[in-house]
């Protein structure tokens, strides 16, 4: 995407924000970080020179660091291979006007459990357009207002901020039960359109390695992958329609690696399941970079059955010496 200037009152803003989290995430976004920024926080390197995230997501880490004033002047680079997820961002960065009453018109005409219109943008209106960009090499930075609208849409009133597509490529996620939900808070993605504007922030839609590919001893690096599923029935990991397998968790493990050795500041977000322990906890060389394991408690909040949710331990692998 073109990346925008923004005038010096807006960017000492950023830098200086008023208030923590000024600054939100505008998605839900399954495996989000929101609950999990206080055990994040811990792992900032004090000083580094410019940070990655790979896996941007809701971007609830990186708004975390701009609001604590961490990324500062230094440059940013935000990726993601969901084109849906960056050539939103783009449209949220470069029309966010356009963006806000294309959402606006939306929102007016939502009621609650208003399976009709959530049907009708998904399947009638999302899709069919989706289909005609999606997959053309460099057609992200030109997703249209109401085609973002429409992913904000859908994402603010699906089931919990679930993106998934199925073989076709169709996204395909249920209309959720939310009796008030709040598809359009426009203050927030002007503030979210002057932080993606930076003229030190570039988004990105690529993969991982090719995202890191130019990082340098000092740079930050934030993985926050698809977890690997626990169970053979509890895999959410349909992030693209090709999904993040195993194999794709030995690749991002080995990338890490490459980093530590590098001399870049690494964390790594993913579950305890028994392939990640394998990669990482139980892995000679893991340890030999310095990456070590360390298990914090999260809430799982993405379950169909309600007893199934709760405090779980989540992994947090890093090379970085936690402040307490």
């Amino acid at each position: 995407m073109s990346n925008l200037a923004i005038s010096s009152q807006e960017h000492d803003q950023l830098r200086k924000p008023a208030k923590p989290l000024a600054v939100r995430p505008f998605l839900k976004w399954a495996g989000g970080k929101r609950q999990l920024l206080p055990q994040l926080r811990r792992f900032v390197p004090p000083a580094f020179s410019r940070y990655f995230e790979p896996f941007l997501g809701s971007g609830a880490v990186f708004l975390d660091l701009l609001a604590s004033g961490h990324p500062g002047s230094r440059a940013a680079v935000l990726s993601d291979t969901n084109a849906d997820l960056i050539g939103c961002y783009a449209a949220v960065a470069n029309r966010v006007e356009d963006v806000i009453r294309e959402l606006q018109l939306l929102a007016s005409s939502h009621e609650p459990g208003d399976q009709a219109q959530y049907y009708d943008v998904r399947d009638r209106r999302f899709n069919p357009k989706r289909q005609k960009l999606i997959g053309r090499k460099g057609k992200c930075d030109r997703y249209p207002a109401d085609l973002a609208a429409m992913f904000i849409y859908l994402n603010r009133t699906g089931f919990n901020g679930l993106y998934r597509l199925n073989a076709r490529g169709d996204f395909n996620v249920p209309i959720g039960r939310y009796a008030n939900p709040q598809i359009c808070d426009a203050a927030n993605l002007r503030a979210v359109s002057v932080a993606l504007r930076s003229l030190r922030v570039r988004v990105r839609c690529m993969s991982f390695e090719t995202a890191v590919s130019e990082c340098v001893g000092g740079d930050f690096v934030y993985f926050d992958p698809p977890y690997a599923p626990l169970t053979s029935t509890s895999s959410f990991t349909s992030y693209t329609a090709k999904g993040f397998t195993d194999s794709d968790q030995k690749r991002l493990q080995e990338v890490a690696i490459a980093l530590a050795r590098r001399g870049c500041f690494v964390v790594v977000s993913n579950s305890t399941a028994p392939i990640i322990t394998d990669l990482f906890e139980k892995n000679p060389a893991a340890r030999r970079a310095g990456l070590l394991t360390h298990r914090v408690p999260a809430r799982r909040v993405i379950n169909s059955n309600a007893s199934r949710r709760g405090e779980i331990d989540e992994y947090i692998i890093t090379n970085v010496t936690p402040t307490r």
